[in-house]
């Protein structure tokens, strides 16, 4: 028997449906420009720039150079390997649960995709004044305390990769978009390699602390960062030890679920 066709809601909302399909276009053929969308979606051109636009808002997109738009680091990172990061946050929460149990501050968990790094899952604590839900949002990889672990698994050349200098030509020389600089860059990764574990002060946002660890397959390969946030009033240096070493454990624990 036939697998029956889908029926739209009965509340159809059609501009949450052009930005479905905007979406769609994009991560499965490539380049579009303002008018091709309209045209397919049978909207004005303004109509198609304020859809995209806030695709580009959202991440789900990025306008080059030419003005043509193509997929976002969100589709990037859909594309790139959907099933794995949705088994790694499904194995992840219930840990995260716990870690925010135990230091009743707020837990992440990060996987990169080329330059940026993309936060799957995010758990609140209960205190009044905290760093709230990450989730779903996207940074650069540099100036997140998760970016800073998996960029540390890179070698040189793969680093420059990363960062090749004409991706970052026509970029505006905002402290989120520049390009950062290599020599102290691998400096710090060479830092967080040797102490396994990444500290971040204010580097990502103002006034927010955070820690963190790598989450490893069982081959070593770092799969993701596993990092608590705080704000910095709270944060007592030498606690450290300590954090680290309840993030390694809670690391461990995931690990070992996604092992099994």
């Amino acid at each position: 028997m036939g697998k029956p066709l889908k029926n739209p809601p009965t509340y159809l909302i059609n501009s949450v449906d052009h930005a479905l399909r905007i979406a769609a276009m994009l991560q499965l053929e490539g380049e579009l420009t303002v008018s091709e969308v309209a045209e397919r979606l049978g909207v004005a051109r303004s109509t198609a720039h304020r859809l995209l636009a806030m695709l580009v808002y959202r991440d789900f997109a990025v306008q080059d150079e030419r003005r043509l738009y193509r997929a976002g680091p969100i589709l990037e990172l859909a594309a790139h390997s959907p099933s794995a990061a949705s088994r790694l946050r499904a194995a992840a929460l219930p840990h995260l649960h716990r870690l925010v149990g135990v230091l009743d501050e707020s837990a992440n968990l990060t996987v990169r995709t080329g330059d940026t790094v993309r936060f799957i899952a995010s758990v609140e604590c209960s205190q009044t004044l905290r760093v709230g839900s990450r989730e779903g949002m996207v940074f650069p990889a540099h100036h997140t305390t998760a970016g800073l672990l998996l960029l540390a698994e890179l070698t040189d050349e793969e680093l420059e990769a990363v960062y090749p200098a004409e991706r970052y030509a026509d970029r505006p020389a905002e402290r989120l978009t520049a390009r950062p600089d290599l020599d102290r860059l691998r400096t710090e990764l060479a830092r967080v390699r040797r102490k396994g574990f990444a500290l971040n002060q204010g580097r990502s946002e103002r006034g927010v602390v955070a820690v963190g660890v790598p989450v490893r397959a069982p081959d070593g390969t770092a799969l993701a960062g596993l990092s608590v946030s705080m704000p910095s009033g709270r944060y007592d240096k030498h606690r450290l030890p300590s954090l680290v070493d309840t993030l390694s454990r809670v690391a461990g624990a995931i690990e070992a679920d996604l092992a099994r």
